[in-house]
C-alpha cells in the first residue's frame, strides 16, 4: 500500500496531494499521514467523496488514514454516472440580473455555501469580472480557501487578471490561460454557472 506523508504541511497542501494520488491510482488502497485535525477531516471527507472507506488512527506527530475502496451497491452501481470533472464557471462576481449590490451578496452566500457542501467542484474557473472574486479585497477569500482545502482547483484567467490589474494581488488559487479554460470545458462532466 502506497503511504503519502503529509504531515509537515498544511492545507490544502495535504487534499491536493490526496486528491492527484487517488486519480493517478483509482481504486487503489492508499494512506495518507496528516500532521493535523482540520486536514484529518478535510481528507477524510475527500476520500469518502471519491467513493473510498477510511480508517483513521493516531500515529506520530499526527493522524494515519488508511483509505481502501469502498464497495458500492448494486443498485447505486446501475444508476448514471457523470464521465469528466464538475467545474464552477464564475463569469462576474455577482449572482444573477437586478441588483448590482443583490448580487454580491447571493454571489457571496453562494460561495461560502459552497465551502460548507459535502462536495465540490473539481474545478473553479474564474473570467472577466469573475476574477475579482480571488483578489485582495475579496470578501469570499476566506470560503475560497476552505474549498481549496477540500481539494478544489482554482484558476483565474491571466489575460483577464492583466486586463483589471490584479495580476499581483490574486489571493486564491492560480493564473490560468484561454487554452486550460477551453479544454477544461470541453473535457467536463458537468459545468455549473452561478
Amino acid at each position: 500500500m502506497q503511504t503519502l506523508d503529509c504531515r509537515h504541511h498544511q492545507c490544502p497542501h495535504p487534499i491536493v496531494e490526496t486528491r492527484k494520488t487517488l486519480l493517478a491510482r483509482p481504486g487503489a488502497p492508499l494512506t495518507v499521514l496528516v500532521g493535523d485535525e482540520t486536514a484529518r477531516e478535510n481528507v477524510i471527507r475527500l476520500a469518502k467523496h471519491m467513493g473510498y472507506e477510511v480508517k483513521s488512527a493516531p500515529t506520530e506527530g499526527g493522524h494515519s488514514l488508511e483509505m481502501t475502496p469502498a464497495s458500492v451497491p448494486e443498485k447505486e452501481a446501475q444508476g448514471v454516472t457523470v464521465q469528466g470533472k464538475t467545474v464552477a464557471f464564475f463569469t462576474t462576481e455577482t449572482l444573477g440580473a437586478g441588483s448590482e449590490e443583490l448580487g454580491r451578496i447571493l454571489m457571496k452566500n453562494f460561495i461560502f455555501t459552497l465551502a460548507e457542501a459535502d462536495s465540490v467542484p473539481d474545478l473553479m474557473l474564474f473570467i472577466n469580472a469573475g476574477v475579482k472574486l480571488t483578489c485582495e479585497g475579496s470578501e469570499v477569500l476566506e470560503a475560497l480557501d476552505r474549498i481549496a482545502c477540500m481539494g478544489t482547483d482554482i484558476a483565474s484567467c491571466g489575460l483577464c487578471l492583466d486586463f483589471y490589474h490584479l495580476k499581483d494581488k490574486l489571493v486564491a488559487g492560480r493564473s490560468t490561460n484561454m487554452l486550460e479554460i477551453v479544454n477544461a470545458l470541453q473535457s467536463a462532466g458537468r459545468i455549473i454557472r452561478p
